[in-house]
């Protein structure tokens, strides 16, 4: 199951590819003012090159301007100011709509796991159907394992699959070339098979080295499932966990398998994600100003790009999460800062938190409330 610390992981990847578009997005706004003030070679009138110069310069500077004080400063040369003004046009139409996508991308990948997860427990079903199919080798002692049954048997599992995301409709062939390559030759899958009576032990050790060692261990299948996934290198932490906790809920007592959810509350985890990106996303220059001033004068935007996210999330969750207590938030983003950062960033974001969240609850801006008192003294 989620955490939350395993959902601000995901949003602050989205901040981080929103940030990269961004600057790309600029790049654009600075190419397109480029091209506008090159010779038309095309026209028939003699170009004035070293006009065409200035005005480029100048629209660098003037655009340049606009990003770092935020209004759109003019100058005397009316055909600058318009080049500008459309290459700001584009550059913010292009920034809402990387918004709109990475808002919506990062809820969306969320929901893929449990797509993914319940594909691993079908690949199961997958290779017990081609074992069965087998005619010189016997397999029984996989065919019948209880897991297999219980999973035919979840009518769950193939009723709630959101989307298909990703499925093995349609890839039989690459099925079973794993199923050769991979599961048939694998030297502990072929020890388990000649067992004359394998007990509930020996059937469910080889459960999970078939799913942690052949399926999400480094084979083909996990290089299948990173292609699918762009966060895979995180993910499959969390689809192993699920898988895990499905094989462990049937017992010799109980064959049933009982099914894991992605959330015990997935629409509130997902107004939590929804509302800690936008408000990250729309800081208060005035907060970013509080991390400058805490960080030896440097400017926010020299800091290293994820401790600069890290330190937005933070100061956002902290002024509009009430019910979340200080103490918590601050400990989550240092956790998370040791993972995604720089070696000694997790002591920088502690530090750092620490004035800043006695400086916003001194100046009243950040009130807690319910469980958002706790530890907060």
């Amino acid at each position: 199951m989620l955490n939350r610390r395993t959902l601000r992981t995901k949003i602050m990847q989205s901040l981080f590819s929103f940030e990269q578009c961004k600057e790309a997005n600029y790049q654009l706004a600075l190419n397109q003012l480029e091209d506008f003030f090159q010779p038309d070679l095309n026209s028939m009138e003699v170009q004035n090159k070293e006009l065409l110069k200035s005005q480029r310069k100048l629209a660098k500077n003037t655009i340049e301007k606009y990003f770092h004080s935020g209004t759109t400063p003019t100058t005397t040369d009316e055909s600058v100011n318009n080049a500008v003004a459309d290459a700001i046009t584009v550059y913010n139409n292009r920034v809402a709509k990387d918004f709109s996508f990475f808002r919506k991308n990062m809820i969306s990948e969320v929901e893929r796991l449990n797509d993914y997860y319940r594909s691993v427990l079908n690949l199961l079903i997958q290779f017990a159907d081609l074992a069965a199919e087998e005619k010189k080798l016997n397999f029984s002692n996989f065919i019948q394992l209880p897991w297999i049954k219980a999973f035919r048997d979840h009518a769950e599992l193939f009723g709630k699959t959101s989307k298909g995301t990703v499925t093995w409709n349609g890839k039989s062939d690459q099925v079973k070339n794993w199923f050769t390559s991979i599961l048939k030759p694998n030297e502990e899958f072929q020890k388990f098979c000649q067992l004359a009576s394998p007990s509930f032990e020996d059937q469910q050790t080889i459960m999970k080295h078939v799913v942690r060692k052949l399926i999400i261990g480094k084979t083909d299948i996990n290089d299948y499932f990173e292609q699918e996934d762009i966060r895979w290198a995180e993910d499959k932490d969390i689809i192993k966990s699920l898988v895990d906790k499905t094989l462990k809920s049937l017992t010799e007592e109980n064959r049933s398998v009982q099914l894991e959810k992605i959330s015990l509350d997935w629409e509130d985890d997902k107004l939590f994600m929804e509302k800690l990106f936008e408000k990250a996303v729309a800081i208060e220059s005035a907060h970013k100003e509080l991390i400058a001033n805490n960080t030896k004068n440097w400017e926010v935007e020299r800091l290293p790009l994820t401790d600069r996210i890290t330190l937005e999330m933070a100061i956002s969750e902290l002024i509009h999460f009430p019910n979340i207590p200080v103490k918590v938030s601050i400990n989550e983003y240092i956790e998370m800062s040791k993972h995604y950062s720089t070696p000694k960033s997790s002591q920088f974001i502690n530090g750092i938190l620490d004035v800043i969240a006695k400086e916003l609850i001194a100046a009243g801006v950040v009130k807690k409330s319910g469980r958002g008192l706790i530890d907060n003294k």
